[in-house]
Formats: structure tokens, sequence, C-alpha cells
């Protein structure tokens, strides 16, 4: 089914970058090219999004399990509907994502993020992988699907 391959891609492109900055970035490295949009890094979050609840560990990692758990019994159950493309392609990237941090909290202990935006605002400070841009990106599809009648 595609949603499973989907799946799977963005699962073993996120652990395949993770691993590959785990082993060849060293902490505090910042690879950066003038006038370049991204800059590489390594960055191990120990809590959720922006580090929140990086000195609860434990709750967050037992709290993404259940996220992702609880998204994948939805998931499984919207699969069986008729309709509901944008919700199927939303959970898709959304359980991805969430796959690929919720491995790491469970198996390393913390998320490995790696690329940030040469922006300003401050915004050159957050660190993301691609689970977190799928996570984002799946959000938005399954809030566009709540204001559908698709739903």
């Amino acid at each position: 089914m595609k949603y499973l391959a989907v799946i799977s891609v963005i699962l073993g492109l996120d652990l395949g970058m993770k691993n590959y900055i785990e082993k060849n970035v060293e902490d505090g490295e910042v690879r950066e090219k003038p006038g370049r949009l991204l800059i590489i890094r390594k960055h191990h979050n120990r809590g959720a999004f922006l580090n929140a609840g990086q000195h609860r560990q434990r709750m967050v990692a037992v709290l993404s399990l259940l996220m992702t758990l609880i998204l994948t019994i939805f998931f499984f159950l919207t699969l069986g509907t008729a309709g509901k493309g944008i919700l199927k392609w939303g959970l898709t990237l959304l359980l991805g994502g969430a796959y690929s941090n919720t491995y790491d909290r469970l198996s390393r202990k913390y998320v490995v993020d790696y690329v940030s935006f040469n922006v300003p605002f401050g915004l050159r400070k957050i660190i993301f992988n691609i689970g977190d841009f799928c996570i984002i990106a799946g959000s938005l599809l399954v809030l566009l699907a709540s204001f559908k009648e698709e739903i």
C-alpha cells in the first residue's frame, strides 16, 4: 500500500540521516556555507519540540510512544474507509516522522536533529530533522482535512 511505503521511506531517510550525522558531524560543529539556506549541525534533543520537557525525558518518551500508538490505530482505522485522502496523507506524514523520533527517544534517549535555516529572527537556532518536517506537514494536512467534509 502506498501509504505504508511512504512511511517506510520517511523512516529510512530520517534514520539514515541521523546515523550519518552521528558518525560524521562532531558535537558543536556547524557546517555552513555563506549564502546557503541550510546549516548542518548536530543537536541531541532530549525533550520534545524545542527541548520542551528535556528534564523529564522519561515522560516525554512515554507520551511520544503513547501518541504514536494512538495515531497508528487511528491511521489503520482510516485506511479501511473510502475517500479521506487528505487525512490519510496527513497521518502518513505524521507517522513517518513520529516513528523516527519515537525510535530515537526509546533507543538513543534523545532525538538527533541536524538541519537549521540560515535566516534571521532567531529561527536559525531551531534545529530540525526530516521527521520534524513530516510531522509539521502531516499536522497541517490533518487540520485541513478536519475543515473539509471529507473527514
